[in-house]
C-alpha cells in the first residue's frame, strides 16, 4: 500500500521494479478514472464502462476475440468479458478506439497537469521512459507488444502516458507469467491476492467479474494446493505462492530498470511521482482510499 493518495511509497533500490512499477501505474492508469476517456470511447461507439476497458486497451492488438482477451486479461470472469468482445468491433474498429484513447487522454492531462503538461519535467520524463522501454522484451507480452507497434505521440505528455502504459502491459505480462507459473487460473489468482490482503474482497466479483460458485470453486483449489485453510484464510504455503508469484514479476521487470540505470530510473521516479500529487487516486494502489471516498 502507498503511504499516501498521490505518491508511491518507496524510493527505487538496486531491485526497483516494484516502486517504478507504482510510479508508472499512476500516470498511465488516468485512462480509467478520466471521465473524458469513458465521453471518447462512447463518442467512437463503445457502450459502457466494461466494453471500453477492454476495448481500449486489446485495440493495438486488432479486433480479436474474447478468447485472446481471456488469454491476455486472466484477471477478469468469461462472462465479463463476453459481453464486451467481441460486439466492441460491430460498434468501432481498433483504430477508432485507439484515436479516442489518446484524444481523451489529451483532455485529461490537460485539465489534471495545467501548465505541467509544457514543462520540462514532463519532457524530461517522456525522454527516460522512452529509453526504459527499449529495455523489454516483447516475447510473451501481448498487449505490450500491441502498444509498441503504435508511433509514439510528439506530444510530451501524450508520449509519457505511451511510455508508461508500454511499461504497465510490460509488467502485466510478466505478472501472467509469473501467475502461470503457479498454476493458478485467474479466479484463483485474485481470491489469493485478496487473501493476503492485496486488494477488498469485493474486487472478486464486482471489479473481475466472478461469480459467488466460481469463488467457492477457487477456495475449494486454493485449500486442496494448502493455500488456503479450512475457514477459507490465507496458510504460510498461499503467503509463500504469492510471494513467488511477486518476486518472478519483480524480477522480469528489473532487467528494464537495470538496463536504464539507477541514477535515470530514480530521476523517472522522482519526476512521475512530483506528477502524481496532481493525479486522481489509484483504485489498485490506493484501494482502501478509493473505497471509503466513492
Amino acid at each position: 500500500m502507498s503511504e499516501s493518495a498521490s505518491h508511491p511509497s518507496r524510493a527505487p533500490s538496486p531491485s526497483p521494479s516494484r516502486a517504478m512499477w507504482e510510479a508508472v501505474e499512476r500516470y498511465h492508469a488516468t485512462c480509467y478514472m478520466a471521465p473524458e476517456v469513458r465521453e471518447e470511447g462512447a463518442a467512437a461507439g463503445l457502450k459502457g464502462f466494461w466494453m471500453n476497458y477492454f476495448a481500449t486497451r486489446i485495440a493495438p492488438v486488432g479486433a480479436v476475440g474474447p478468447e485472446i482477451v481471456r488469454s491476455t486479461f486472466f484477471y477478469y470472469a468469461d462472462s465479463r468479458i463476453d459481453r464486451a468482445i467481441p460486439d466492441a468491433w460491430s460498434y468501432s474498429t481498433p483504430a477508432a478506439v485507439i484515436a479516442a484513447r489518446y484524444r481523451g487522454m489529451d483532455r485529461a492531462l490537460s485539465r489534471l497537469l495545467g501548465d505541467a503538461k509544457v514543462g520540462a519535467e514532463v519532457a524530461q520524463a517522456a525522454t527516460i521512459v522512452r529509453d526504459a522501454c527499449l529495455g523489454c522484451d516483447l516475447i510473451g507480452r501481448t498487449i505490450h507488444a500491441g502498444w509498441a507497434s503504435l508511433p509514439w505521440p510528439k506530444e510530451s505528455h501524450l508520449a509519457l502516458w505511451h511510455g508508461c502504459t508500454l511499461l504497465r502491459e510490460y509488467r502485466s505480462g510478466n505478472h501472467l507469467i509469473a501467475v502461470t507459473a503457479e498454476g493458478l487460473d485467474g479466479c484463483q489468482a485474485v481470491v489469493s491476492h485478496v487473501a493476503v490482503d492485496g486488494a477488498p474482497r469485493q474486487w472478486i466479483r464486482d471489479e473481475a467479474g466472478w461469480t459467488e460458485q466460481d469463488e467457492a470453486a477457487a477456495v475449494a483449489d486454493l485449500q486442496a494446493r494448502g493455500w488456503l485453510d479450512g475457514d477459507g484464510l490465507v496458510a504460510a504455503e498461499g503467503r509463500a505462492g504469492r510471494a513467488r508469484v511477486e518476486t518472478l514479476t519483480d524480477e522480469l521487470d528489473d532487467m528494464v530498470w537495470h538496463r536504464l540505470g539507477e541514477d535515470r530510473s530514480r530521476r523517472l521516479f522522482d519526476l512521475l511521482s512530483g506528477l502524481a500529487a496532481l493525479l486522481p487516486p489509484d483504485d489498485q494502489l490506493d484501494w482502501e482510499l478509493y473505497y471509503r471516498t466513492n
